[in-house]
């Protein structure tokens, strides 16, 4: 389906009929909505799942006005949930997803229920961090439109992905990435970057919606943030996926599923 708000025409994957509760779910950076489609076809009897393209990503195209900051993005996706929302609707966000999600959460909890964050923050806690991060990822993205596949290599050699590479499912993965356009991403890695994220750390203690946050045992650094948020965030909590790193629902999509469908029937 298409949904077209003041600033994007959103392609979004669907799964499941109506009436049921709804799940907005976000992806990474280079994913698109089709990253979540073996989970949502395991959810479909229970779940309506909504799978946006994020703004540079799949077949989501920008409008002439569309805006270019996190923040009028992050407005964008709560304009396109208003849309589709016909009951309760969950978040779920992964990585670059997941620091929407949370953004959403935070500043738009009236149109949610509950919000589940995985391997994700809450951005740069100072502006000299998130100036040196926005030089950082200037250059990336001039890699990314330059060389694309150099920079799918570079990328997916981080020690951040080093349990995705040696999992059966990384050449899919690898293909699928290829279908994105290298400019519309680069576009999107200025404008979604974690230097461009305002920081939400004081802003968790404002959290008014149930949160778990998922992190995968490998991932040293966002298990440490996700204990720092959950201290901070009322009616919160963690989970750490054991042996997986960063990309644990695809590492482990059945514990993935166990544990989103436990969280989301707790508190409905």
């Amino acid at each position: 389906m298409k949904i077209t708000t003041s600033g994007y025409t959103f392609h979004i994957d669907t799964a499941g009929g109506t009436g049921m509760p709804c799940i907005f779910m976000l992806h990474g950076f280079l994913g698109s909505g089709k990253d979540w489609r073996h989970c949502a076809d395991k959810l479909q009897n229970r779940y309506a799942c909504f799978m946006p393209d994020l703004p540079g990503h799949g077949a989501t195209t920008a409008l002439d006005n569309a805006p270019h900051t996190f923040e009028d993005i992050a407005g964008q996706l709560a304009e396109a949930a208003i849309r589709i929302r016909t009951g309760p609707i969950h978040l779920v966000g992964y990585s670059m997803g997941g620091r929407l999600a949370l953004y959403l959460a935070l500043h738009y909890p009236d149109l949610f229920n509950s919000a589940v964050i995985v391997s994700s923050s809450p951005g740069l806690r100072t502006e000299e961090e998130r100036a040196g991060r926005r030089e950082s990822d200037n250059r990336l993205a001039e890699r990314l439109n330059d060389d694309f596949e150099g920079f799918l290599d570079e990328w997916y050699n981080l020690p951040l992905f080093e349990s995705l590479r040696n999992h059966p499912l990384f050449l899919e993965i690898l293909e699928r990435r290829r279908e994105n356009n290298p400019a519309a991403l680069a576009s999107a890695l200025r404008q979604l970057s974690t230097g461009r994220q305002p920081s939400l750390w004081d802003k968790l203690t404002e959290n008014k919606l149930p949160t778990v946050f998922f992190m995968g045992e490998k991932d040293t650094k966002y298990v440490e943030i996700a204990r720092q948020m959950v201290n901070l965030c009322p009616d919160s909590e963690q989970f750490i996926f054991p042996d997986c790193g960063h990309t644990l629902h695809i590492e482990n999509r059945h514990l993935f599923l166990s544990r989103l469908t436990a969280f989301l029937q707790r508190i409905s």
